[in-house]
């Protein structure tokens, strides 16, 4: 299977097989570490592979990654990014993945190096379907989410958000997609927090994957819209 055909397949696995993954599995996730491409190079991140992670909603697996990352401009998109090509790179390898917006390691909530917890993600291996039809996507009609023309614009409404909230915004125009994270009212801000911008690296690694060429931009032509604030254009 490939990357773009498990965009089109891939779901969020919340039951596991408890069995800890083979240690060729695991150098396999460790490889595949080294290789993953940021959003933005100059904000330094580490991901470790933890046994056991806690907090609210926290799913029962064999294996967790936690990501931590430097506090700058754009971090939670970058962690996002980063963490969906692992997402989409496990469901390719048989391995199940289901990011954890609330939960945080276990043992420490950073790593003493001026690193800040972000966000942690459940794998191994399914002990439930791993792979779902297109049919079976409970998503947002493009019309809700977007703007304007683009083939990538279904690669990223595919993409998993915290509590399916889908809380983007796109707009296509001239081979650019422009990207937007909706406002939340307080309620959905107190819910969401962080994550509206963690979903936003999300969507945008699934238009990577869809991207013959790929570059992310702050585009000071970029429309603006009420309601919506302005994060990045892919170009």
């Amino acid at each position: 299977m490939t990357t773009r055909e498990a965009i089109q397949k891939r779901k969020s696995i919340r039951k596991f097989d408890m069995a800890p993954l083979d240690d060729a599995a695991l150098e396999m996730i460790r490889e595949q570490l080294k290789k993953l491409v940021p959003l933005y190079e100059a904000i330094p991140y580490t991901i470790e592979i933890a046994e056991k992670t806690k907090g609210m909603f926290n799913i029962k697996a064999p294996h967790y990654l936690v990501f931590q990352s430097k506090e700058s401009d754009g971090y939670l998109e970058n962690i996002g990014f980063i963490g969906q090509q692992l997402d989409l790179f496990l469901s390719t390898n048989g391995l199940g993945a289901c990011w954890l917006g609330a939960s945080k390691p276990a043992d420490r909530e950073s790593d003493g190096g001026g690193m800040s917890h972000v966000i942690c993600m459940a794998i191994g291996r399914p002990a439930e379907p791993l792979h779902r039809g297109i049919s079976d996507f409970k998503r947002k009609p493009l019309v809700e989410i977007s703007e304007g023309s683009d083939p990538r614009l279904e690669a990223a409404r595919l993409a998993p958000s915290g509590i399916n909230a889908q809380n983007w915004y796109f707009i296509a125009v001239d081979g650019k997609i422009h990207c937007y994270v909706k406002k939340p009212n307080p309620l959905m801000k107190a819910v969401i927090g962080k994550m509206s911008y963690i979903d936003m690296g999300i969507a945008i690694c699934h238009i990577a994957e869809e991207s013959e060429s790929f570059s992310f931009v702050k585009d000071g032509g970029a429309p603006s819209k009420k309601g919506l604030t302005y994060v990045g254009t892919v170009v």
